[in-house]
Protein backbone atom coordinates (compact mmCIF):
# COMPACT_ATOMS: atom_id res chain seq x y z
CA UNK A 1 0.00 0.00 0.00
CA UNK A 2 2.82 2.13 0.99
CA UNK A 3 4.91 1.79 -1.78
CA UNK A 4 1.70 2.13 -4.57
CA UNK A 5 0.65 5.32 -2.38
CA UNK A 6 4.39 7.05 -3.05
CA UNK A 7 4.33 6.19 -6.60
CA UNK A 8 0.45 8.14 -6.67
CA UNK A 9 2.06 10.69 -5.52
CA UNK A 10 5.33 10.99 -7.43
CA UNK A 11 2.84 10.72 -10.38
CA UNK A 12 0.62 13.27 -9.12
CA UNK A 13 3.64 16.07 -8.16
CA UNK A 14 5.19 15.40 -11.84
CA UNK A 15 1.48 15.84 -13.17
CA UNK A 16 1.41 18.95 -11.17
CA UNK A 17 4.80 20.29 -11.96
CA UNK A 18 4.35 19.58 -15.87
CA UNK A 19 1.25 21.26 -16.17
CA UNK A 20 2.53 24.50 -13.62
CA UNK A 21 5.18 24.87 -16.65
CA UNK A 22 2.34 24.24 -19.12
CA UNK A 23 1.00 27.29 -17.34
CA UNK A 24 3.64 29.17 -17.40
CA UNK A 25 5.13 28.79 -21.22
CA UNK A 26 2.12 29.07 -22.27
CA UNK A 27 1.38 32.72 -20.57
CA UNK A 28 4.68 33.61 -21.32
CA UNK A 29 4.06 33.05 -25.42
CA UNK A 30 0.89 34.65 -24.95
CA UNK A 31 2.15 37.34 -22.96
CA UNK A 32 -0.30 36.64 -19.97
CA UNK A 33 1.98 36.30 -17.71
CA UNK A 34 2.15 38.84 -14.64
CA UNK A 35 5.46 40.22 -15.30
CA UNK A 36 5.60 44.08 -15.77
CA UNK A 37 5.84 44.82 -19.53
CA UNK A 38 7.71 48.41 -18.33
CA UNK A 39 10.14 47.85 -15.77
CA UNK A 40 10.85 51.07 -15.35
CA UNK A 41 7.23 52.40 -14.75
CA UNK A 42 7.96 54.10 -11.27
CA UNK A 43 10.21 56.75 -12.96
CA UNK A 44 7.41 58.09 -14.79
CA UNK A 45 3.94 58.15 -13.34
CA UNK A 46 3.39 61.47 -11.69
CA UNK A 47 4.28 61.57 -7.80
CA UNK A 48 1.27 62.82 -5.57
CA UNK A 49 2.48 64.24 -2.15
CA UNK A 50 -0.37 63.85 0.59
CA UNK A 51 0.91 64.44 4.19
CA UNK A 52 -2.90 64.70 5.50
CA UNK A 53 -3.48 60.87 5.03
CA UNK A 54 -0.25 59.26 3.31
CA UNK A 55 -2.43 56.15 3.24
CA UNK A 56 -3.94 57.42 -0.25
CA UNK A 57 -0.50 57.82 -1.54
CA UNK A 58 -0.12 54.51 -0.63
CA UNK A 59 -2.96 53.12 -2.35
CA UNK A 60 -2.36 55.05 -5.48
CA UNK A 61 1.25 53.09 -6.12
CA UNK A 62 -0.91 50.21 -5.43
CA UNK A 63 -3.23 50.99 -8.62
CA UNK A 64 -0.46 51.39 -10.75
CA UNK A 65 1.59 48.44 -9.64
CA UNK A 66 -1.89 46.44 -10.12
CA UNK A 67 -2.45 48.09 -13.30
CA UNK A 68 1.05 47.56 -14.41
CA UNK A 69 0.82 43.41 -14.06
CA UNK A 70 -2.12 43.60 -16.30
CA UNK A 71 -1.25 44.95 -19.04
CA UNK A 72 -1.20 42.20 -22.04
CA UNK A 73 0.63 41.16 -25.41
CA UNK A 74 -0.56 39.70 -28.02
CA UNK A 75 0.53 38.87 -32.03
CA UNK A 76 -1.53 39.95 -34.77
CA UNK A 77 -3.44 42.75 -32.79
CA UNK A 78 -4.05 46.04 -34.16
CA UNK A 79 -2.66 47.13 -30.18
CA UNK A 80 -0.28 45.59 -28.16
CA UNK A 81 0.81 45.73 -25.50
CA UNK A 82 -3.06 46.71 -24.63
CA UNK A 83 -4.42 47.49 -21.08
CA UNK A 84 -6.69 44.56 -19.38
CA UNK A 85 -8.87 44.60 -17.87
CA UNK A 86 -8.58 41.83 -14.92
CA UNK A 87 -10.79 39.60 -16.27
CA UNK A 88 -9.99 37.03 -18.29
CA UNK A 89 -7.82 36.42 -20.75
CA UNK A 90 -8.31 36.27 -24.66
CA UNK A 91 -11.52 38.67 -23.99
CA UNK A 92 -11.90 42.08 -23.76
CA UNK A 93 -14.59 44.69 -22.84
CA UNK A 94 -15.32 47.99 -24.27
CA UNK A 95 -17.01 49.13 -21.07
CA UNK A 96 -13.45 48.45 -19.13
CA UNK A 97 -11.49 49.08 -21.57
CA UNK A 98 -12.78 53.13 -21.89
CA UNK A 99 -12.84 53.34 -18.07
CA UNK A 100 -9.22 52.80 -17.96
CA UNK A 101 -8.06 55.48 -20.73
CA UNK A 102 -9.54 58.10 -18.01
CA UNK A 103 -6.38 56.95 -15.58
CA UNK A 104 -3.98 56.02 -18.13
CA UNK A 105 -3.81 59.52 -19.46
CA UNK A 106 -1.78 60.09 -16.11
CA UNK A 107 1.22 57.77 -17.99
CA UNK A 108 0.92 57.33 -21.32
CA UNK A 109 4.37 56.25 -21.64
CA UNK A 110 4.00 53.07 -19.97
CA UNK A 111 0.09 52.62 -19.88
CA UNK A 112 -1.45 52.10 -23.34
CA UNK A 113 -4.46 53.28 -22.72
CA UNK A 114 -6.28 55.10 -25.85
CA UNK A 115 -3.94 53.47 -27.89
CA UNK A 116 -6.22 50.01 -26.35
CA UNK A 117 -9.16 50.99 -28.23
CA UNK A 118 -7.81 50.53 -31.85
CA UNK A 119 -8.71 46.33 -30.46
CA UNK A 120 -12.05 47.43 -30.87
CA UNK A 121 -12.51 49.76 -33.77
CA UNK A 122 -10.56 47.60 -36.05
CA UNK A 123 -12.47 44.61 -35.63
CA UNK A 124 -15.71 46.48 -35.66
CA UNK A 125 -15.81 48.58 -37.43
CA UNK A 126 -12.93 48.27 -40.37
CA UNK A 127 -15.12 45.63 -42.13
CA UNK A 128 -11.87 43.88 -43.58
CA UNK A 129 -11.27 41.05 -40.75
CA UNK A 130 -11.91 37.64 -42.19
CA UNK A 131 -14.99 36.04 -40.17
CA UNK A 132 -12.81 34.42 -36.78
CA UNK A 133 -9.81 35.23 -37.17
CA UNK A 134 -9.23 38.17 -34.49
CA UNK A 135 -7.27 36.53 -31.37
CA UNK A 136 -9.42 38.69 -29.28
CA UNK A 137 -12.95 37.79 -27.98
CA UNK A 138 -15.01 41.25 -27.66
CA UNK A 139 -17.40 39.59 -24.85
CA UNK A 140 -20.26 42.32 -25.17
CA UNK A 141 -19.72 44.12 -28.62
CA UNK A 142 -23.06 46.18 -27.15
CA UNK A 143 -21.49 47.58 -24.26
CA UNK A 144 -21.68 51.62 -23.62
CA UNK A 145 -20.83 53.78 -26.33
CA UNK A 146 -18.29 55.35 -24.46
CA UNK A 147 -14.88 55.91 -27.34
CA UNK A 148 -15.95 59.99 -27.56
CA UNK A 149 -15.55 60.73 -24.28
CA UNK A 150 -12.67 58.65 -23.64
CA UNK A 151 -11.28 60.22 -26.45
CA UNK A 152 -11.67 63.72 -25.86
CA UNK A 153 -10.67 63.33 -22.51
CA UNK A 154 -7.56 61.51 -23.45
CA UNK A 155 -6.77 64.73 -26.34
CA UNK A 156 -7.38 67.03 -23.60
CA UNK A 157 -4.53 65.98 -21.63
CA UNK A 158 -2.20 65.20 -24.50
CA UNK A 159 -2.90 67.43 -27.32
CA UNK A 160 -1.99 65.43 -29.72
CA UNK A 161 -4.10 66.64 -32.46
CA UNK A 162 -2.52 64.60 -35.06
CA UNK A 163 -4.29 62.07 -33.39
CA UNK A 164 -7.80 63.50 -33.97
CA UNK A 165 -7.35 64.43 -36.90
CA UNK A 166 -6.78 61.07 -37.84
CA UNK A 167 -9.79 59.48 -35.93
CA UNK A 168 -12.10 62.17 -37.27
CA UNK A 169 -10.95 63.03 -41.26
CA UNK A 170 -9.27 59.34 -41.83
CA UNK A 171 -10.88 56.42 -39.67
CA UNK A 172 -13.94 57.86 -38.75
CA UNK A 173 -14.17 55.25 -35.98
CA UNK A 174 -15.84 57.44 -33.66
CA UNK A 175 -18.81 58.69 -36.23
CA UNK A 176 -18.92 54.86 -37.46
CA UNK A 177 -19.49 53.91 -33.94
CA UNK A 178 -22.18 55.58 -33.00
CA UNK A 179 -24.14 54.52 -36.45
CA UNK A 180 -22.93 51.12 -35.19
CA UNK A 181 -24.99 51.48 -32.11
CA UNK A 182 -28.15 52.84 -33.63
CA UNK A 183 -28.14 49.95 -36.47
CA UNK A 184 -26.77 47.08 -34.73
CA UNK A 185 -29.92 44.19 -34.10
CA UNK A 186 -30.29 41.92 -30.99
CA UNK A 187 -29.15 38.62 -31.34
CA UNK A 188 -25.87 39.77 -34.01
CA UNK A 189 -22.53 37.85 -32.33
CA UNK A 190 -19.25 39.06 -32.83
CA UNK A 191 -16.74 35.43 -33.68
CA UNK A 192 -13.31 35.37 -33.01
CA UNK A 193 -10.47 33.03 -32.93
CA UNK A 194 -9.22 33.12 -29.42
CA UNK A 195 -8.19 30.70 -27.22
CA UNK A 196 -11.08 29.84 -24.84
CA UNK A 197 -14.46 31.76 -25.77
CA UNK A 198 -14.53 32.07 -29.27
CA UNK A 199 -18.38 33.87 -29.86
CA UNK A 200 -19.25 36.87 -28.09
CA UNK A 201 -22.65 37.00 -25.96
CA UNK A 202 -25.41 37.44 -28.54
CA UNK A 203 -26.24 41.55 -28.59
CA UNK A 204 -29.45 43.08 -26.96
CA UNK A 205 -29.95 46.49 -28.21
CA UNK A 206 -32.63 47.93 -30.21
CA UNK A 207 -33.24 51.16 -31.43
CA UNK A 208 -36.13 52.70 -31.55
CA UNK A 209 -38.05 55.86 -32.22
CA UNK A 210 -37.23 56.96 -28.39
CA UNK A 211 -34.41 55.42 -27.19
CA UNK A 212 -33.06 52.18 -27.06
CA UNK A 213 -34.17 48.63 -25.61
CA UNK A 214 -30.77 46.95 -23.94
CA UNK A 215 -29.93 44.43 -21.06
CA UNK A 216 -28.46 44.35 -18.02
CA UNK A 217 -25.37 42.42 -18.72
CA UNK A 218 -24.25 44.66 -22.08
CA UNK A 219 -24.97 47.64 -20.32
CA UNK A 220 -22.35 46.80 -17.82
CA UNK A 221 -24.22 46.79 -14.62
CA UNK A 222 -24.86 42.85 -14.86
CA UNK A 223 -27.28 41.86 -12.63
CA UNK A 224 -29.24 45.88 -11.91
CA UNK A 225 -32.72 45.45 -11.06
CA UNK A 226 -33.70 47.78 -14.10
CA UNK A 227 -36.69 46.41 -16.43
CA UNK A 228 -35.73 44.91 -19.42
CA UNK A 229 -37.97 46.02 -21.42
CA UNK A 230 -38.00 49.73 -20.90
CA UNK A 231 -36.05 52.26 -22.82
CA UNK A 232 -32.38 52.68 -21.03
CA UNK A 233 -31.33 56.31 -19.83
CA UNK A 234 -28.00 55.69 -20.12
CA UNK A 235 -28.06 54.30 -23.58
CA UNK A 236 -29.21 57.35 -25.11
CA UNK A 237 -27.64 59.96 -22.99
CA UNK A 238 -24.40 57.75 -23.90
CA UNK A 239 -25.63 58.26 -27.30
CA UNK A 240 -26.13 62.35 -26.48
CA UNK A 241 -22.37 62.14 -24.91
CA UNK A 242 -20.87 60.68 -27.71
CA UNK A 243 -21.97 63.05 -30.45
CA UNK A 244 -21.36 66.50 -28.08
CA UNK A 245 -17.70 65.28 -28.09
CA UNK A 246 -17.84 64.13 -31.88
CA UNK A 247 -19.08 67.66 -32.41
CA UNK A 248 -16.48 69.06 -30.20
CA UNK A 249 -13.14 67.12 -31.41
CA UNK A 250 -14.26 67.70 -35.36
CA UNK A 251 -14.02 71.69 -34.34
CA UNK A 252 -10.56 70.85 -33.08
CA UNK A 253 -9.56 69.68 -36.42
CA UNK A 254 -11.30 72.20 -38.22
CA UNK A 255 -14.46 70.47 -39.50
CA UNK A 256 -17.05 72.90 -38.84
CA UNK A 257 -19.38 70.96 -41.11
CA UNK A 258 -18.96 67.97 -39.04
CA UNK A 259 -18.94 69.61 -35.60
CA UNK A 260 -22.50 71.29 -36.72
CA UNK A 261 -23.94 67.60 -37.65
CA UNK A 262 -23.05 66.36 -34.81
CA UNK A 263 -24.10 69.19 -32.66
CA UNK A 264 -27.76 68.70 -34.59
CA UNK A 265 -27.85 64.93 -33.88
CA UNK A 266 -26.63 65.97 -30.30
CA UNK A 267 -29.53 68.75 -29.56
CA UNK A 268 -32.26 66.25 -31.58
CA UNK A 269 -31.15 63.64 -28.17
CA UNK A 270 -31.26 66.21 -25.62
CA UNK A 271 -34.41 67.44 -26.52
CA UNK A 272 -35.82 63.56 -26.20
CA UNK A 273 -33.94 62.68 -23.31
CA UNK A 274 -35.77 66.17 -21.50
CA UNK A 275 -39.02 65.07 -23.03
CA UNK A 276 -39.78 62.18 -21.89
CA UNK A 277 -36.78 60.77 -19.61
CA UNK A 278 -37.09 63.81 -17.24
CA UNK A 279 -39.51 62.71 -14.13
CA UNK A 280 -40.51 66.53 -12.96
CA UNK A 281 -42.64 65.32 -9.44
CA UNK A 282 -39.35 63.18 -8.65
CA UNK A 283 -37.23 65.43 -10.16
CA UNK A 284 -34.80 62.78 -11.29
CA UNK A 285 -34.04 60.87 -14.97
CA UNK A 286 -35.52 57.26 -15.34
CA UNK A 287 -35.95 54.38 -17.62
CA UNK A 288 -39.42 54.64 -19.09
CA UNK A 289 -41.92 52.30 -20.76
CA UNK A 290 -41.72 52.44 -24.32
CA UNK A 291 -45.25 52.06 -24.68
CA UNK A 292 -46.68 54.91 -22.79
CA UNK A 293 -43.61 56.76 -21.44
CA UNK A 294 -44.27 55.97 -17.65
CA UNK A 295 -41.36 56.34 -15.76
CA UNK A 296 -39.93 53.10 -14.36
CA UNK A 297 -38.86 54.31 -10.77
CA UNK A 298 -35.47 52.47 -9.85
CA UNK A 299 -32.82 54.65 -9.04
CA UNK A 300 -29.39 53.70 -10.02
CA UNK A 301 -25.92 55.71 -11.26
CA UNK A 302 -26.98 55.66 -15.06
CA UNK A 303 -29.50 58.35 -14.52
CA UNK A 304 -26.40 60.67 -14.06
CA UNK A 305 -25.05 60.02 -17.89
CA UNK A 306 -27.76 63.14 -18.58
CA UNK A 307 -25.66 64.98 -16.85
CA UNK A 308 -22.32 64.18 -17.73
CA UNK A 309 -23.59 64.66 -21.41
CA UNK A 310 -24.40 68.26 -20.47
CA UNK A 311 -27.96 67.92 -21.32
CA UNK A 312 -29.53 69.05 -18.02
CA UNK A 313 -30.45 72.12 -17.19
CA UNK A 314 -28.58 74.03 -13.79
CA UNK A 315 -31.80 73.71 -11.81
CA UNK A 316 -32.61 69.75 -12.92
CA UNK A 317 -28.57 68.89 -11.92
CA UNK A 318 -29.68 70.87 -8.50
CA UNK A 319 -32.51 68.44 -8.10
CA UNK A 320 -30.83 65.48 -8.83
CA UNK A 321 -27.70 66.39 -6.71
CA UNK A 322 -30.26 66.15 -3.72
CA UNK A 323 -30.16 62.32 -3.96
CA UNK A 324 -26.10 62.28 -4.21
CA UNK A 325 -26.56 64.10 -0.80
CA UNK A 326 -29.51 61.69 0.98
CA UNK A 327 -27.98 58.99 2.67
CA UNK A 328 -31.32 57.63 1.66
CA UNK A 329 -30.62 57.09 -1.77
CA UNK A 330 -26.82 57.41 -3.24
CA UNK A 331 -25.19 59.62 0.00
CA UNK A 332 -23.95 58.68 3.53
CA UNK A 333 -20.23 57.26 4.13
CA UNK A 334 -19.98 54.99 1.06
CA UNK A 335 -21.51 56.58 -1.29
CA UNK A 336 -22.70 55.89 -4.66
CA UNK A 337 -23.87 52.47 -4.38
CA UNK A 338 -24.93 51.03 -7.18
CA UNK A 339 -29.21 51.03 -6.66
CA UNK A 340 -30.59 53.40 -3.85
CA UNK A 341 -30.68 52.37 -0.50
CA UNK A 342 -34.28 52.53 -0.06
CA UNK A 343 -34.61 50.28 -2.96
CA UNK A 344 -36.31 47.14 -2.67
CA UNK A 345 -33.39 45.31 -4.70
CA UNK A 346 -30.66 46.74 -2.35
CA UNK A 347 -28.78 44.13 -1.07
CA UNK A 348 -27.23 44.13 2.85
CA UNK A 349 -24.53 43.59 3.34
CA UNK A 350 -22.53 43.70 0.58
CA UNK A 351 -24.59 44.73 -2.00
CA UNK A 352 -24.96 41.51 -4.21
CA UNK A 353 -22.86 42.99 -7.17
CA UNK A 354 -25.07 45.93 -8.97
CA UNK A 355 -27.78 45.36 -6.42
CA UNK A 356 -25.72 47.72 -4.02
CA UNK A 357 -22.26 47.80 -4.37
CA UNK A 358 -20.03 50.52 -5.33
CA UNK A 359 -18.47 50.87 -8.59
CA UNK A 360 -15.73 52.87 -9.01
CA UNK A 361 -16.26 53.41 -13.06
CA UNK A 362 -20.20 54.69 -12.16
CA UNK A 363 -18.88 56.59 -9.23
CA UNK A 364 -15.87 58.46 -11.02
CA UNK A 365 -18.70 59.18 -14.08
CA UNK A 366 -20.95 60.93 -11.74
CA UNK A 367 -18.70 62.44 -9.82
CA UNK A 368 -17.51 64.20 -12.92
CA UNK A 369 -21.24 65.15 -14.19
CA UNK A 370 -22.31 67.21 -10.83
CA UNK A 371 -18.94 68.64 -11.33
CA UNK A 372 -19.95 69.70 -14.67
CA UNK A 373 -22.65 71.51 -13.01
CA UNK A 374 -20.65 73.56 -10.62
CA UNK A 375 -20.75 71.35 -7.70
CA UNK A 376 -17.53 70.49 -7.14
CA UNK A 377 -17.61 70.68 -3.30
CA UNK A 378 -19.85 67.94 -2.96
CA UNK A 379 -17.92 66.11 -5.77
CA UNK A 380 -14.79 66.35 -3.76
CA UNK A 381 -16.77 65.23 -0.31
CA UNK A 382 -18.24 61.81 -2.09
CA UNK A 383 -14.63 61.08 -3.37
CA UNK A 384 -12.79 61.14 -0.13
CA UNK A 385 -15.70 59.07 1.21
CA UNK A 386 -15.69 56.75 -1.26
CA UNK A 387 -11.24 56.97 -1.66
CA UNK A 388 -11.58 56.71 2.79
CA UNK A 389 -13.67 53.35 2.00
CA UNK A 390 -11.14 51.84 -0.60
CA UNK A 391 -8.57 52.66 2.12
CA UNK A 392 -10.07 51.34 4.64
CA UNK A 393 -10.89 48.14 3.47
CA UNK A 394 -7.42 48.03 1.76
CA UNK A 395 -5.63 47.79 5.37
CA UNK A 396 -8.24 46.11 7.31
CA UNK A 397 -9.70 43.24 4.80
CA UNK A 398 -7.18 40.26 3.63
CA UNK A 399 -5.83 40.24 1.16
CA UNK A 400 -4.65 43.54 1.02
CA UNK A 401 -5.39 45.05 -2.29
CA UNK A 402 -7.77 46.83 -4.79
CA UNK A 403 -11.50 45.01 -5.79
CA UNK A 404 -13.65 44.98 -8.33
CA UNK A 405 -16.64 46.69 -6.72
CA UNK A 406 -17.19 47.61 -2.64
CA UNK A 407 -19.53 46.74 -0.29
CA UNK A 408 -22.00 49.54 0.43
CA UNK A 409 -22.41 49.17 4.17
CA UNK A 410 -19.33 48.12 5.93
CA UNK A 411 -14.98 47.96 4.87
CA UNK A 412 -14.95 44.75 2.87
CA UNK A 413 -15.34 44.16 -1.12
CA UNK A 414 -18.78 43.62 -2.40
CA UNK A 415 -19.86 40.01 -2.76
CA UNK A 416 -22.14 38.38 -5.85
CA UNK A 417 -24.54 35.54 -4.83
CA UNK A 418 -22.25 35.20 -1.61
CA UNK A 419 -18.74 35.07 -3.25
CA UNK A 420 -16.25 37.99 -2.49
CA UNK A 421 -15.82 39.53 -6.17
CA UNK A 422 -12.54 39.98 -8.05
CA UNK A 423 -9.30 41.21 -5.96
CA UNK A 424 -6.49 42.83 -7.93
CA UNK A 425 -8.62 44.77 -10.00
CA UNK A 426 -7.03 47.53 -11.77
CA UNK A 427 -8.55 47.42 -14.17
CA UNK A 428 -11.28 50.55 -13.73
CA UNK A 429 -10.95 50.69 -10.35
CA UNK A 430 -7.47 52.03 -10.37
CA UNK A 431 -10.35 55.75 -11.38
CA UNK A 432 -10.20 55.74 -7.46
CA UNK A 433 -6.76 55.47 -6.05
CA UNK A 434 -5.88 57.33 -9.13
CA UNK A 435 -7.86 59.56 -10.52
CA UNK A 436 -10.02 60.90 -8.22
CA UNK A 437 -6.88 61.13 -5.92
CA UNK A 438 -5.58 64.08 -8.32
CA UNK A 439 -8.39 65.57 -9.28
CA UNK A 440 -10.65 65.73 -6.05
CA UNK A 441 -8.45 64.69 -3.52
CA UNK A 442 -5.12 66.39 -4.08
CA UNK A 443 -7.32 69.12 -6.47
CA UNK A 444 -6.13 69.27 -9.64
CA UNK A 445 -9.44 69.51 -10.98
CA UNK A 446 -8.80 70.95 -14.44
CA UNK A 447 -5.17 70.24 -16.69
CA UNK A 448 -6.29 71.37 -20.18
CA UNK A 449 -3.33 70.75 -22.94
CA UNK A 450 -4.57 73.02 -24.96
CA UNK A 451 -5.45 76.18 -22.99
CA UNK A 452 -2.42 75.24 -21.18
CA UNK A 453 -4.03 75.61 -18.10
CA UNK A 454 -3.85 73.69 -14.85
CA UNK A 455 -6.37 74.71 -12.41
CA UNK A 456 -5.94 73.82 -8.66
CA UNK A 457 -8.48 74.13 -5.88
CA UNK A 458 -5.92 74.51 -2.68
CA UNK A 459 -7.70 73.79 0.07
CA UNK A 460 -6.17 72.03 2.96
CA UNK A 461 -3.24 73.60 5.17
CA UNK A 462 -1.02 70.40 4.97
CA UNK A 463 1.85 69.50 2.78
CA UNK A 464 0.62 68.29 -0.73
CA UNK A 465 0.62 68.47 -4.39
CA UNK A 466 2.43 66.51 -7.49
CA UNK A 467 5.29 66.13 -8.93
CA UNK A 468 6.31 64.84 -12.71
CA UNK A 469 2.77 65.88 -13.68
CA UNK A 470 2.72 65.23 -16.97
CA UNK A 471 0.12 67.34 -20.24
CA UNK A 472 0.94 67.70 -23.62
CA UNK A 473 4.78 68.58 -23.94
CA UNK A 474 4.57 70.27 -20.19
CA UNK A 475 6.65 68.78 -17.38
CA UNK A 476 5.67 69.81 -13.90
CA UNK A 477 6.04 69.94 -9.78
CA UNK A 478 3.40 71.70 -7.90
CA UNK A 479 3.82 71.77 -4.39
CA UNK A 480 2.44 73.25 -1.04
CA UNK A 481 4.84 73.21 1.31
CA UNK A 482 1.79 73.26 4.52
CA UNK A 483 2.85 76.80 5.43
CA UNK A 484 3.67 79.80 3.64
CA UNK A 485 4.59 78.80 0.03
CA UNK A 486 3.75 77.18 -2.79
CA UNK A 487 6.73 75.69 -5.17
CA UNK A 488 6.52 75.07 -8.90
CA UNK A 489 9.03 73.76 -11.48
CA UNK A 490 8.65 73.41 -15.26
CA UNK A 491 9.88 72.73 -18.41
CA UNK A 492 7.35 74.90 -20.26
CA UNK A 493 5.48 78.22 -19.52
CA UNK A 494 1.80 77.26 -18.64
CA UNK A 495 -0.86 79.47 -16.32
CA UNK A 496 -1.49 77.54 -12.61
CA UNK A 497 -4.86 79.01 -11.57
CA UNK A 498 -4.55 78.16 -7.89
CA UNK A 499 -8.65 78.69 -6.29
CA UNK A 500 -9.36 81.50 -9.18
CA UNK A 501 -6.16 83.21 -9.27
CA UNK A 502 -4.36 82.76 -12.56
CA UNK A 503 -0.10 82.64 -11.82
CA UNK A 504 2.44 82.55 -14.97
CA UNK A 505 4.45 79.74 -14.53
CA UNK A 506 8.08 79.92 -16.64
CA UNK A 507 10.52 77.45 -17.06
CA UNK A 508 12.56 76.72 -14.46
CA UNK A 509 11.46 77.44 -10.43
CA UNK A 510 8.92 79.70 -8.91
CA UNK A 511 7.77 80.38 -5.24
CA UNK A 512 4.32 81.67 -4.36
CA UNK A 513 3.56 83.02 -0.88
CA UNK A 514 0.46 81.70 0.56
CA UNK A 515 -1.70 83.28 3.41
CA UNK A 516 -3.81 81.05 5.76
CA UNK A 517 -7.29 82.17 6.84
CA UNK A 518 -9.21 79.83 9.02
CA UNK A 519 -6.93 76.93 8.17
CA UNK A 520 -7.75 77.71 4.00
CA UNK A 521 -5.03 78.92 2.12
CA UNK A 522 -5.38 81.42 -0.44
CA UNK A 523 -2.41 83.45 -2.66
CA UNK A 524 -2.60 86.84 -3.60
CA UNK A 525 -3.72 88.31 -6.62
CA UNK A 526 -0.49 90.33 -6.38
CA UNK A 527 1.84 88.48 -4.79
CA UNK A 528 4.81 90.15 -7.04
CA UNK A 529 5.53 86.71 -8.20
CA UNK A 530 4.44 86.09 -11.28
CA UNK A 531 0.29 86.51 -10.24
CA UNK A 532 -2.11 87.51 -12.91
CA UNK A 533 -5.15 88.31 -11.07
CA UNK A 534 -9.18 87.30 -11.76
CA UNK A 535 -9.99 89.31 -15.09
CA UNK A 536 -6.64 88.10 -16.78
CA UNK A 537 -8.33 84.72 -15.67
CA UNK A 538 -11.19 85.36 -17.15
CA UNK A 539 -9.62 86.13 -20.61
CA UNK A 540 -7.71 83.25 -20.87
CA UNK A 541 -10.19 80.82 -20.03
CA UNK A 542 -12.65 82.80 -22.90
CA UNK A 543 -9.89 83.07 -25.08
CA UNK A 544 -10.19 78.79 -24.80
CA UNK A 545 -13.78 78.97 -24.92
CA UNK A 546 -13.28 80.81 -28.78
CA UNK A 547 -10.66 79.27 -29.98
CA UNK A 548 -12.88 75.65 -28.95
CA UNK A 549 -16.13 76.73 -30.17
CA UNK A 550 -15.31 79.03 -32.82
Amino acid sequence: MLYWFSIFNNFEGTLMIRLMIAIACTALVNGFANAEHYPNWRETVPIPVYEKEPGYVELYWKAWELAQKKIKTQPNLPQSPYMDEALKDHTIWIWDTTFMVLFCKYAPDVCPGVESLNNFYVPLLDNNIAPASYPLNIRHPDNPPLFSWAEYDNYKFTDDTAHIDKLINETQYLQKHFEWFDNVQPGWQFESNAEQIKISAKTELKKVEYGYYWGATPSGMDNTPRKRDGLWVDAISQQALSALYISRLSREVGRQDEADKWQAQYDELKNIINTYYWDEEDGFYYDIDASNFVPLKVKTPASFWPLLAEVSSQQQAKRMLEYVLDPNTFGGDRPWVSVARNDPSFSVPDGNYWRGGIWLPTAYMATKAIEKYGYRKEADETAEKLLSHMLRTYKTYLPHTIWESYSPTRDAPAKHEGLVVREDFCGWSALGPISLFIENILGFHTIDAQKNIVQWRLDNQSKHGIKRLKFGATETDILYDGDHEIKVKSNKAYTLVVNDVALKIKPGEQGFPVTVNNGIPSISTTNGSGGVGEIALMMLLLAGWLRRYY
